[in-house]
């Protein structure tokens, strides 16, 4: 069979591409280690390596000093800066949005406070100032970003609604999709954050040995996200892991046992006394820790549902009461000893309330790749300074 220009064509695209995954993720690389990663002849990575540099892919690593006789090798190294990708967590309470550029570096963060009570134009407008605000402190404008995911509470359908149930006033009626569309041309996509928090796990966190994996989102609220053979699993209509909507999981009433328990400071707001009360079972108060252990028993009747469903390598504690894991875990590994045939490792989240966006973040730089693998290599454009 005849090999035609468009086939000679695509297959110069993959070799190129092939380099680029050679090139990212790696330091300075010769010529003749990127043959070898990508597997492919020195002349023709020579001659790929180049093109990308020329089309402002990759660029040449200035070699430094050095008492080396002879020439040093010139290397490469993958142009991280070519673009740029936007991680945003809407949240109750917070808009929080990362900035990375295809590498994963973050460039840039930008937390703001957002009314409980805000309606869904007005969170949308603190989006618009944050988004502007990150964007601007970095020298950039939105043409500069490749890709954008938001994270929001509730399950989210394939159109980016959160039409089944979220704590965000009025949020089932917002379309942030076609809100950011208006502003960016790149794809945009909203993710559950409990989703998002166990992609950040598996990327950059706790859980990066583990390709099965539950993320338990502790709070004032509790949900779950699931990541199984590697893969995020969103479900049919993107509601797997909500286990707590079945009241008898006992999960929408387990904070309850914290926000109930005796000597709580009057003036308390519900996020200080659940920490009052874990600081205070911590120093052996006896009702603090008859809370606790009422907490971690109701939480596990849906880990363990969870648990024997699934079986997972590791459970992540995260959220807001992940900083109280020290006093968490032990109970709640008690309980699920009598309920699970195998108990997996419990580990405590480290990337506090960053997960969802930071999750956000690896979405979109998946994206990014995704669309490098369909549509080629075209040129990208030079940063905006």
């Amino acid at each position: 069979m005849a090999t035609t220009g468009t086939d000679l064509s695509r297959m110069r695209e993959l070799n190129q591409l092939s380099i680029v995954w050679a090139l990212r993720g790696n330091p300075p690389s010769t010529v003749t280690e990127l043959a070898g990663r990508a597997g492919l002849s020195r002349p023709a990575v020579d001659v790929l390596v180049q093109a990308l540099v020329t089309d402002g892919w990759a660029e040449v690593e200035e070699p430094g000093a050095s008492s080396a006789v002879g020439r040093p090798a010139r290397r490469y190294r993958f142009r991280a800066d070519a673009g740029h990708v936007l991680g945003i967590d809407v949240g109750v309470h917070k808009i929080l949005a990362v900035l990375s550029d295809l590498e994963g570096n973050l460039v840039g963060t930008l937390r703001r406070p957002v009314a409980p009570d805000a309606p869904p134009t007005a969170r949308l407008s603190e989006v618009d100032r944050v988004i502007d605000d990150v964007l601007g402190a970095a020298g950039m404008a939105p043409a500069d970003v490749w890709a954008v995911t938001l994270g929001v509470t509730g399950p989210v359908d394939t159109a980016g609604r959160t039409s089944l149930s979220t704590p965000l006033p009025g949020w089932t009626a917002a379309d942030p999709v076609a809100h950011l569309a208006a502003r960016f041309s790149c794809p945009v996509r909203i993710e559950n954050d409990c989703k998002l928090s166990a992609v950040a796990e598996r990327w950059n966190g706790v859980a990066q040995d583990a390709d099965d994996i539950v993320f338990l989102l502790a709070g004032l609220r509790t949900g779950a996200g699931l990541i199984l053979d590697g893969t995020l699993r969103r479900g049919h209509g993107g509601a797997a892991g909500e286990i707590g909507a079945l009241k008898a999981v006992r999960w929408l009433t387990a904070p309850d046992h914290l926000q109930s328990c005796p000597g709580i400071p009057a003036t308390a707001a519900p996020g200080e006394a659940a920490a009052w009360v874990f600081q205070a079972a911590r120093d052996g108060d006896r009702e603090a820790t008859k809370a606790v252990r009422r907490y971690t028993r109701d939480l596990a009747v849906g880990v363990a549902a969870l648990v024997l469903t699934l079986d997972p390598q590791v459970v992540v504690y995260g959220g807001g009461f992940s900083r109280s894991a020290d006093v968490v875990l032990e109970p709640l590994r008690r309980e699920l000893t009598k309920h699970c045939l195998r108990l997996p490792e419990l580990r405590a989240s480290t990337l506090g309330d960053e997960s969802v966006a930071l999750g956000a973040v690896r979405l979109a730089l998946d994206e990014v790749d995704s669309r490098l693998l369909s549509d080629g290599l075209s040129a990208p454009s030079a940063p905006h300074r």
